[in-house]
């Protein structure tokens, strides 16, 4: 490191002040320990010692103090004079072994950890103390041995012998969490919170283990774990992680500063602040941040893995690849910078390698609870089909694939060449998308471990995963809507090089989504109203943190509608190029602060001017309604909601309620007034509880079916996935014979459901009444693979749409198909001879002949027949070939 170097480094140190320990009171040295006041420990624990009382906890304890506070010289010379006296000490060689390697004695460190082999090689007597049987766990734990065996021989038996060894709960829930089994980590933790609540251990690994199935459990948690001791350098460096993950770097830095004046020569906290000066642009700094960790342990692998997996957390896949490689020149053995380096290269697209590695880690550590789920996954998807269009390739379950998999194909090279095209990027290799029928297995794709409910998709730039409508029960998204969104952050962080806070990525997502369907995305409704309006508005500085940890599945979904409402703002008062520009810098490495401020100004203009923006937004819809909740009552009868309406007859809240009691009480004739009100007063939303949906349900009831159409035709424009809407109109469509509305429909149902059969027959049938035969192919099709009640009758149907569309190759092979399922089906027999013998040139030829047959005409044979069967005609109440019963309808 040159010396300019070394000073800005000296500099920044000196500017770190030194940490002042709260006034001692009469404690334990434990608890002394455990609240922090390491310094104090110290003092009492080398008076101890320099008096030459014959007790280990205190050259223990003198050691464990000069860690915490980076005094590793001191901690050396500490080990050096105990050891003479408790040789057989496991537990005083692991904390050497830790001193020595951060003096830069590397090979005396592996000389010491040697000597613990050794020592476990004597008689037991010598050294099978309970303190000394974990000190042996951990020592193994270093050695990547057997975790089960681990367990079983050091800490399993210590708990049985000594119930209430809280070193030995602690050492098995480290363990736990090291290999990823969440769930035991949480459930030794409980009960070592039974043992001893008062170390800030317990806490701290207890929100680690919640972090992904509890975040606001783990919050807490970790306040507890501050609260007890607030020098707790692990719970600090928490905050710094947490912090981090939400831009917030200003606070991460805050908290390093605690952490620094703990230990000074803490390799973690200067990681961290090379990780937040790579992610300001900083580069120059973040190789001297990189620098300073390292300077105590030069070969410290744990850093660079440090760096790499912060990196990827932020989306920076290849610098996080590449931290993962150095740490792994370190140490090529390290199996979570390995892991790590085979999650990196998954989402960078590199399937073969990054499959390899994590199968690989697998096989080293069977105990890997993520690696396990990964390749196990990945034995499953060798199963998918795999189809590509247009530099796009789509991995999807094989009979998904039939139904819809070439909508899929249509959906993305749509996106890839109006999106590519509008921001101006031209993808370097293909965009692998992935689709899961089960839930469980997006999740381990995407996040390592089941869970990553409400999540639709993820986008990691040249890879995405989606879940598949099979997987999203009876209210399926619109998995075209989801991979329109994802293929947009595909886009934007090609364009970015993947440097884009989360808001801006989500924004400019959302507000793509509106732009190709305005019922997509997040739209208006009286929640985001009322948070536009009051001060759940998070400012624009601040809306990255707004999608982590969120109160509510509520505040998650506001989060990504603001963020496309600063979309909106930014192109409406800057126009759409400023935004192109904010990207470009961004992918320069400007810092976002930095590159707002070339288009709009500084960060704090933004944030008064956009809150300026939404609030107006939010004012102006359903202006004319009465919003207000004063003197609102609660749980009134209809009567006394009417009462209360008259003198409020604008009052959302009052109208809602009186629609509710009357629906309730069965008076849908009356509860027409109250809705017709919240609809003209433009409280109307396509969620399937809002009152427009009632409106539509209330017509139903009542018998007026044009003005259901009506309310149900607005639901459609509001929501993209108003399915039981968009089913009722194609009904409608059907019985009316409006052909046309029943295509447009059926497309609208497919975007969000074909996996069922009812859909594609509304298609089929909308084209081959409509004479449109090549269009009718597709949809058709998808019903043959649906395992059809009637194949022969669906491929009959295929049959003359292929006749029609010229293709009587094709047409031949499905009527044969028919006739091997139903020999004596007359009307495919007559399109076989008409194939075969086609009419002279001036004859009327049978393909002008359009009408179907209708029900009751004898073209159609039973499905099955037996060669004994007699009739050389089926009788004729057989439904008809070209229609498909209520009942065989998926």
């Amino acid at each position: 490191m040159s010396a300019r170097s070394l000073a800005v480094v000296w500099v920044l140190l000196l500017a770190i002040p030194l940490l002042s320990n709260p006034p001692v009171v009469a404690q334990t040295p434990e608890v002394l320990f455990q609240t922090g006041q390491y310094d104090a420990v110290a003092e009492l624990a080398a008076q101890e010692v320099e008096r030459g009382v014959w007790n280990e906890k205190w050259p223990r304890l003198l050691m464990q103090a000069q860690l915490a506070r980076g005094r590793y010289a001191e901690a050396v010379a500490t080990y050096e004079q105990a050891i003479r006296r408790y040789s057989s000490s496991l537990v005083l060689r692991l904390l050497a072994r830790e001193a020595l390697l951060h003096v830069g004695e590397t090979e005396r460190a592996d000389r010491e950890a040697d000597e613990i082999f050794a020592v476990l090689q004597r008689p037991a007597g010598r050294f099978a103390s309970s303190d000394n049987l974990v000190a042996a766990g951990r020592y193994f734990s270093l050695r990547r041995e057997d975790a089960r065996q681990i367990l079983q021989l050091f800490y399993d038996r210590v708990r049985a012998a000594e119930p209430r060894h809280l070193e030995a709960a602690i050492a098995t829930a480290e363990l736990a969490l090291e290999k990823g089994d969440f769930s035991v980590a949480a459930k030794t933790l409980s009960e070592a919170q039974r043992l001893e609540s008062g170390d800030p251990r317990i806490d701290y690994l207890n929100s680690q283990a919640l972090a992904s199935s509890d975040p606001q459990a783990a919050s807490a948690a970790l306040l507890r774990a501050l609260e007890r001791n607030p020098n707790h350098v692990p719970s600090l460096l928490a905050l710094v992680d947490a912090a981090i993950d939400r831009e917030r770097y200003d606070e991460a830095e805050e908290q390093l500063t605690r952490v620094l004046q703990v230990n000074l020569h803490q390799p973690e906290a200067w990681a961290y602040l090379a990780v937040i000066a790579h992610l300001r642009g900083n580069y120059e700094i973040e190789a001297l941040m990189r620098a300073a960790a390292l300077s105590t342990w030069a070969s410290n692998p744990e850093v660079d893995h440090l760096i790499g997996r912060k990196l990827s957390r932020s989306y920076r896949f290849a610098e996080g690849a590449a931290y993962q490689q150095r740490a792994l020149d370190f140490d090529p053995t390290h199996p979570a910078a390995n892991f790590q380096l085979a999650e990196d290269w998954l989402r960078l697209g590199y399937d073969d390698v990054g499959w390899e590695l994590a199968q690989s880690v697998a096989r080293d550590d069977p105990y890997h609870v993520v690696a396990y789920n990964l390749v196990t996954l990945y034995d499953r998807m060798k199963a998918f089909a795999t189809i590509r269009r247009d530099g796009v390739l789509v991995k999807m379950d094989p009979r998904e694939a039939e139904l819809y998999g070439e909508q899929v194909l249509d959906l993305l090279s749509d996106a890839r060449r109006v999106l590519c095209e509008k921001y101006r990027v031209d993808p370097s290799d293909p965009i692998l998308v992935e689709i899961f029928p089960q839930q469980q297995d997006f999740a381990i794709r995407t996040f390592g471990l089941p869970g990553g409910a409400g999540f639709l998709g993820v986008c990691f730039g040249r890879v995405i995963t989606a879940n598949s409508p099979a997987s999203q029960g009876e209210t399926p998204a619109n998995w075209q809507s989801v991979l329109w969104h994802e293929f947009c952050h595909a886009v934007t962080l090609e364009k970015t090089n993947n440097r884009m806070p989360r808001w801006l990525s989500e924004g400019i997502s959302v507000y793509e989504e509106r732009l190709r369907n305005p019922a997509a995305g997040e739209s208006m409704n009286p929640q985001y109203r009322e948070m536009l309006l009051d001060d759940r508005l998070t400012p624009v500085s601040r809306l990255s943190g707004a999608f982590l940890s969120p109160p509510s599945p509520l505040h998650l979904q506001f989060a990504y509608f603001q963020s496309s409402l600063v979309i909106d703002f930014l192109v409406e008062r800057y126009g759409f190029d400023s935004l192109l520009g904010i990207l470009d810098a961004l992918a320069d490495g400007i810092p976002i602060n930095d590159a707002l401020a070339r288009s709009v100004g500084s960060i704090e203009r933004l944030d008064q001017e956009f809150a300026e923006y939404a609030r107006g937004i939010g004012a102006a819809w359903a202006a004319e309604a009465d919003w207000s909740r004063d003197d609102l009552p609660n749980r009134l009868s209809s009567e006394q909601w009417a009462e209360w309406n008259q003198q409020h007859p604008d009052n959302v809240w009052g109208l809602s309620q009186l629609a509710e009691s009357l629906i309730r009480a069965g008076r849908d004739e009356d509860a027409l007034a109250p809705l017709e009100r919240l609809s003209a007063l433009g409280v109307e939303t396509g969620r399937p509880s809002g009152s427009l949906t009632m409106l539509a349900q209330v017509y139903g009831r009542l018998g007026r079916t044009d003005d259901e159409q009506r309310v149900l035709k607005r639901i459609i424009t509001l929501a993209d996935d108003a399915l039981p809407a968009l089913r009722r109109l194609a009904s409608l469509a059907r019985d009316d014979g409006n052909w046309q509305a029943l295509a447009e429909l059926g497309e609208q149902m497919l975007a969000i459901q074909p996996l069922t059969a009812e859909v594609h027959d509304h298609l089929a049938t909308a084209w081959e009444r409509s004479e449109r035969f090549d269009l009718a192919i597709r949809p058709l099709q998808a019903l043959a693979a649906s395992e059809p009640v009637d194949p022969a009758g669906i491929d009959f149907r295929l049959a003359s749409a292929h006749h029609a569309s010229g293709d009587s190759e094709t047409a031949t092979r499905h009527l044969i198909r028919a006739l091997r399922e139903a020999p004596r089906y007359r009307a495919a027999l007559d399109l076989l001879l008409e194939i075969a013998e086609p009419p002279p040139a001036d004859s009327p030829h049978k393909d002008q002949e359009t009408d179907l047959p209708e029900v009751g005409e004898d073209e159609k044979p039973e499905a099955a027949e037996s060669p004994t069967d007699e009739p050389d005609e089926p009788a004729g109440d057989q439904p008809p070939a070209a229609e498909t019963t209520e009942d065989s309808e998926s």
